[in-house]
């Protein structure tokens, strides 16, 4: 699903670090401070509320099996486990979404928290938990009582807590409510800026030129739909209307410093699931592997339940009781980011004669406020008033110079919901589709397997029905003839149940065309990785839950086949005759193996090569957006699509940069020599031939507090080692970013399940379950998903026994 709900490496801010902590940490006494918060994992604990004892019984990494009389001592169990491992993260994921850093981090977290207010996520959470069923609230009080007795009576608080000089304030349901919300900011709130981006882009360029930048397709995403027809097919290359945009161009050439973005690393995931059809025996088999930033600690939390009649295993996102991917007896399920549009930026006409109203039909409204207090550490107190329309909360950016409204599914107490949790006791697949539709939070494509052999797909989380627009740019609602009407009714979700051939596959790529009625979205990750899953599946005569997982750890990139042919064909005998040293660039082109591994050669200058290309080809015709706002950048998940046509047809009159180049084969070749001198300046003194793909894709996994110490980062970090993979592999892998677990299992088949994720399940740097996992993630080794043999008991009695 990329970024972490709470990216700790950004949001952890040093400025509440003090002089004094930090020497005590770096010197010595910090390993009795580390040492002081070990939490217990054996002996007997007294809970209040509990009606029966439960057993925590944890494994050899540190992975809790919880055997509870019924699901609330379980739920409860479950807020005590992990606050015992992860309360440090739990308490910032509440703080990002409740715009409560600076309390902590002082004025650096400023702008994090003031976004968070306007947003209103603290406000917001008070609604939704009275909406919620009676049981579901229960469940979210339970896990409150269990992390608050855990913050009470172990001791034992994370080490942060002590660097920083707080303590954390007791756990409300609202608290696991904001954490949900955290991920859907995580997982949608990105589609703002696309929308802005292209209210820019139709207000400075020619519509031609638009709808060819912006298409929602690609080549291996129409080789999966084939003939269906999307909203914005691939264009014919408009050379007029490019030519006009770049005869635009003012004459002082204005830094172009970021126009153009790469937004190859999203967050995403895969997930698929073969039927019977496909396995020796019958069974149906997921796999599912979610892709984040990849942090100290992981994202998720590994756990296995066992109450009544469930049996469950499978991740947690830490402050919530949900599990988020895993199997019971009967059914399986993971999640991939739908990449969909939920957002709409709402154009706002304000009164002239009042600036404190705005036009709803035809009549002035006034804006109703929001006082927000935020209090900064070391600092004096920033106070905001945050402006509230019928549709939304006022951005604190205007849009180009008119104010807007935040119209956004996360910001609608009615479209959330917690019905996830019934999934953890669905018993067959017609039960856990119905269940999905039904669940309001973040939008998610939804792959199920279960035991009888069938799989699905279908989609979880509210999708608006617009009227009027399509949502691609920034409209006025005030007259009526544009807004949405509602969600789509759960039973008019997409789904596919029981496909002939036995294969479903989900990669973020667009699995919808223009004859489905609503707009779901515009900007879906590129088809590659979903086509590579399809293909490699139907070539399989057989499936096993180990040839899953050897799919999880593809790294052929057919991807770059196009920008390998470009270079090579630029590279002519003339050219390397008359500037040899581009010799050893083709010989290093010809060495790639077509894999993203390690020690895959000519790999590295691919990926810079195109890097390169997709700066220069579309930067000078994007002149005019970047003068009407100077915070436009152009960034399309589709960006190859325009991209590959222009190297393909090469139109001279929509040559980028013809004041250095004459055609498109001198202006690629001069790309390509500046790709060759960036990835030298890289790794200087490393000659080409020797210039492996390990050399520059390594892991970065950091503690937050290893940047304001760097004395400890080799104790806090994961080892930086050679990572396979890439943005465009079925691994997908860069530093700081890639798998953040990867599930294989087939429901009643837990002895042959699989699951790992990087780091390991303890935010404590002393504990042996720290990083034991790393290793497996790191080398693609498998791990079992249920919990192994105990190597310790921890009982959870209720008072009075």
């Amino acid at each position: 699903m990329g970024t972490k709900t709470v990216n700790i490496r950004k949001t952890i801010l040093y400025s509440g670090l003090g002089l004094a902590s930090a020497a005590a940490i770096a010197i010595g006494g910090g390993f009795w401070v580390l040492h002081d918060a070990m939490p217990r994992l054996d002996g007997t604990v007294k809970l209040d509320r509990l009606t029966a004892e439960v057993q925590v019984h944890t494994d050899a990494h540190g992975i809790p099996a919880i055997n509870a009389a019924n699901r609330i001592d379980g739920v409860r169990a479950q807020g005590y486990v992990a606050a015992r491992d992860r309360l440090f993260q739990m308490d910032l994921m509440r703080r990002k979404s409740a715009g409560r850093l600076a309390e902590i981090f002082g004025e650096m977290a400023l702008d994090s928290d003031i976004k968070a207010r306007t947003y209103g996520f603290h406000r917001e959470v008070k609604t939704i938990l009275a909406k919620l069923p009676p049981e579901h609230q229960h469940y979210l009080q339970s896990y409150a009582d269990g992390v608050n007795s855990y913050i009470a009576e172990s001791g034992k608080l994370p080490f942060e807590f002590k660097v920083l000089t707080y303590q954390p304030e007791p756990w409300t349901p609202e608290d696991s409510l904001l954490v949900v919300l955290g991920m859907c900011e995580n997982l949608t709130a990105w589609s703002e800026r696309g929308e802005r981006m292209l209210s820019v882009m139709e207000k400075t360029l020619p519509e031609a030129a638009v709808r060819f930048l912006t298409p929602d397709t690609d080549f291996y995403t129409d080789r999966l739909l084939k003939q269906v027809e999307s909203l914005r097919p691939a264009q014919a290359i408009p050379v007029e209307a490019l030519a006009t945009a770049l005869a635009d161009r003012p004459a002082d050439n204005p830094a172009l410093a970021q126009l153009v973005q790469q937004f190859d690393f999203m967050a995403g995931s895969n997930a698929w699931a073969v039927s019977g059809k496909k396995t020796g025996d019958g069974r149906a088999i997921l796999a599912n592997d979610m892709h984040l930033g990849i942090s100290v600690p992981n994202t998720w939390y590994r756990i296995e339940l066992n109450y009544g009649d469930t049996h469950a295993a499978g991740l947690t996102l830490p402050g919530t009781p949900l599990l988020i991917v895993g199997s019971n007896r009967h059914i399986a399920w993971g999640a991939t980011n739908l990449s969909g549009d939920f957002l709409d930026l709402v154009r706002l006409d304000i009164d002239p004669a009042n600036p404190d109203q705005y036009r709803v039909g035809d009549q002035w409204r006034r804006f109703e406020e929001y006082p927000e207090t935020i209090a900064v550490k070391g600092g004096a107190v920033k106070q905001i008033v945050v402006k509230q329309t019928l549709w939304g909360p006022v951005a604190n950016q205007p849009l180009l110079d008119q104010p807007v409204a935040i119209h956004w599914v996360a910001l609608d107490a009615d479209a959330f919901n917690l019905n996830l949790f019934d999934l953890e006791q669905g018993e067959t697949l017609e039960q856990a589709v119905k269940i999905v539709n039904s669940t309001g939070g973040p939008q998610l494509n939804i792959l199920l397997a279960d035991d009888k052999g069938r799989i699905a797909w279908t989609l979880m989380g509210k999708i608006p029905k617009r009227f009027g627009n399509d949502g691609l740019v920034s409209r006025s609602w005030a007259d009526g003839s544009v807004g949405w009407n509602g969600y789509v009714e759960p039973e008019k979700l997409p789904r596919v149940i029981d496909p002939a051939e036995g294969i479903l596959a989900s990669a973020n790529d667009r699995r919808l065309g223009k004859n489905y009625p609503y707009v779901i979205g515009h900007q879906f990750g590129n088809g590659y990785r979903a086509y590579r899953i399809t293909e490699q599946l139907r070539q399989m005569p057989q499936v096993d839950e180990m040839a899953m997982f050897d799919l999880q750890l593809d790294t052929e990139s057919e991807f770059y086949n196009f920008y390998q042919r470009l270079a090579l064909d630029t590279l002519t005998a003339e050219a390397v005759e008359t500037q040899p040293d581009l010799a050893e660039a083709r010989d290093y082109l010809l060495a790639w193996d077509g894999r993203a591994d390690v020690g895959s050669l000519g790999f590295a200058l691919l990926v810079e090569f195109r890097k390169q290309l997709v700066e220069s080809v579309f930067a000078p015709f994007l002149t005019a957006s970047r003068q009407a706002d100077k915070n436009f950048n152009y960034a399309w998940t589709y960006i190859d699509t325009p991209l590959q046509a222009l190297l393909t047809e090469k139109p001279l009159h929509a040559l980028p940069d013809a004041a250095h180049y004459q055609d498109w084969n001198g202006f690629i070749l001069g790309q390509l020599k500046q790709s060759i001198q960036r990835l030298q300046a890289q790794r200087p003194g490393v000659a080409l031939s020797e210039l492996n793909w390990g050399k520059l894709n390594r892991v970065k996994q950091s503690h937050p507090f290893s940047r304001a110490l760097p004395i400890l980062s080799d104790f806090l970090d994961m080892p930086g080692e050679a990572l396979p993979g890439c943005a465009f592999c079925v691994r997908a892998a860069g530093p700081g970013f890639g798998a953040s677990e990867r599930l294989v299992v087939a429901p009643g088949h837990f002895e042959d399940a699989i699951l790992h994720m990087p780091g390991g399940q303890s935010g404590q740097p002393l504990s042996p379950y720290y990083r034991d996992q790393q290793d497996y993630w790191l080398k693609g080794l498998p791990m079992p998903l249920a919990a192994g043999k105990s190597e310790h008991t921890l009982l959870l009695q209720p008072y009075g026994k």
